[in-house]
């Protein structure tokens, strides 16, 4: 039988064999060296033997070591383009030391795109230990991801894969110091959300009079992101304006199968059959009046329409549904399109620079469709859009015309509505004392 210290020197013998067994896994063809000491008494005196073994580890062990070696040694690097960028400058601050990638990159067709990125736009790289490019990405406009990656045969290819968008609901609030227009870009809105608000709250702001320092804003609108990057703004869901200590608020809203609209808290419709102005953003540069000089003829005339300077080329929008009755020019209003409404109202556009293609007589347009872009045919000094409002045959001025309402929500929408936008008058509550400017 042994005795304890023969179990003792044994279990010692084979811990030391373990240990050493373990620590030199991950080298290759290791020589381990390690002492035995014999069992021991407190009058033997030992004497040292020394053993000598060579560990190969098997090809499978090597060459798993060597991949985790190859995986590690990948480095990502994020940078955004700056103005006077080239993309050789953007490999260099991407620590990218590839001959062959640079000149790919600056002379191969395939890879024009990333010539040409939009300062701001931010790029990815995926770099090997010595400076190798591995691949290289960035979110384009319409939120796909274009990516240039080596292939097998040391080449490269570029390739566009549609966007993984993801939906967010960001909020913003703004007050205006000096102009409508700064205060947008003050805060980050998105031109298309700016170009909604203005829409929404055309009937019941004239945004080209009626502004004042001190008007604040607030927004909830959908943003659709791609890989962390907005590429495309939504639809505005909830908004408030207040405009001279009056505060306008609107949520949108989809009764069953129809189309959504925008509606106040209550559940009344905001949008007026006929939006006020043809415009986003212009001025009134000369307005309704039985007796003007005219700046062509010189002569005492009446002027029974609204004149709006604005750059040629700015869109301009049917204020309500109708069918065009009149797509083409016609003496002093040079191109000029006249449409009927709901068999009352007529509105003239007149001026144009020319019409979207396929405009015709007979075609049916919506609110805010885009019908024509401001010009200066006919008789004019300058680029502008004519606009009328004719009611019955007789004319109005469009800036003082009563809208008629479009129709409300019913009792059993009612419901559905005020279950559907609470959250959306809560969000607006959380932004009316808010002094951010952004608040996601």
């Amino acid at each position: 039988m042994l005795n304890q210290n023969t179990l003792l020197t044994q279990e010692r013998k084979s811990k030391l064999r373990l240990f050493v067994a373990l620590s030199t896994l991950p080298l290759l063809g290791v020589v381990t060296a390690f002492g035995i000491v014999p069992q021991s008494s407190s009058t033997y005196n030992p004497s040292l033997k020394t053993v000598t073994e060579e560990i190969t580890l098997p090809r499978e062990t090597v060459a798993t070591l060597g991949a985790i070696n190859a995986k590690s040694a990948i480095f990502w690097r994020n940078e955004r383009v700056e103005r006077g960028d080239t993309i050789v400058e953007l490999l260099r601050r991407m620590k990218v030391e590839d001959a062959q990638a640079s000149e790919y990159l600056r002379k191969h067709q395939a890879a024009a795109s990333f010539r040409h990125l939009a300062i701001g736009k931010f790029v990815q790289a995926e770099v090997n230990s010595e400076g190798g490019l591995v691949a290289l990405r960035y979110v384009d406009g319409n939120g796909n991801q274009v990516a240039l990656e080596r292939g097998a045969a040391s080449g490269f290819k570029v390739s566009v894969k549609p966007p993984q968008l993801e939906q967010r609901i960001l909020m913003r609030s703004g007050e205006i110091s000096s102009t409508l227009y700064a205060s947008i870009d003050e805060i980050g809105l998105p031109e298309k959300t700016a170009s909604q608000l203005t829409e929404i709250f055309s009937s019941s702001i004239d945004f080209h009079r009626d502004l004042h320092k001190g008007d604040r804003f607030s927004v909830v609108y959908e943003m659709n992101y791609s890989n962390g990057e907005p590429v495309r703004a939504g639809r505005i869901l909830a908004a408030e304006f207040v405009n001279q200590g009056k505060s306008h608020r609107v949520v949108y809203f989809k009764p069953d199968n129809s189309h959504g609209d925008y509606y106040t808290p209550d559940g009344q419709s905001v949008r007026k059959a006929f939006l006020r102005s043809p415009l986003d953003f212009s001025r009134v540069s000369s307005g309704f009046s039985m007796a003007r000089l005219h700046p062509v003829l010189g002569t005492w005339r009446a002027h029974k329409g609204v004149d709006y300077s604005a750059a040629t080329g700015t869109k301009v929008k049917t204020t309500a549904n109708g069918i065009v009755s009149f797509a083409g020019h016609q003496g002093a209003y040079g191109n000029v399109v006249m449409i009927e409404h709901q068999g009352h109202h007529t509105t003239v556009y007149g001026h144009l620079s020319r019409f979207p293609k396929g405009m015709h007589r007979g075609q049916r347009v919506g609110q805010g469709d885009v019908i024509g872009y401001v010009g200066m045919t006919g008789l004019a000094t300058g680029p502008h859009l004519h606009y009328e409002f004719i009611v019955n045959a007789q004319h109005r001025d469009p800036l003082k015309a009563v809208l008629p309402d479009a129709p409300s929500l019913n009792g059993t929408q009612k419901l559905a509505f005020q279950e559907s936008t609470r959250s959306l008058i809560t969000r607006l509550g959380l932004l009316k004392n808010a002094n951010l400017a952004k608040l996601d």
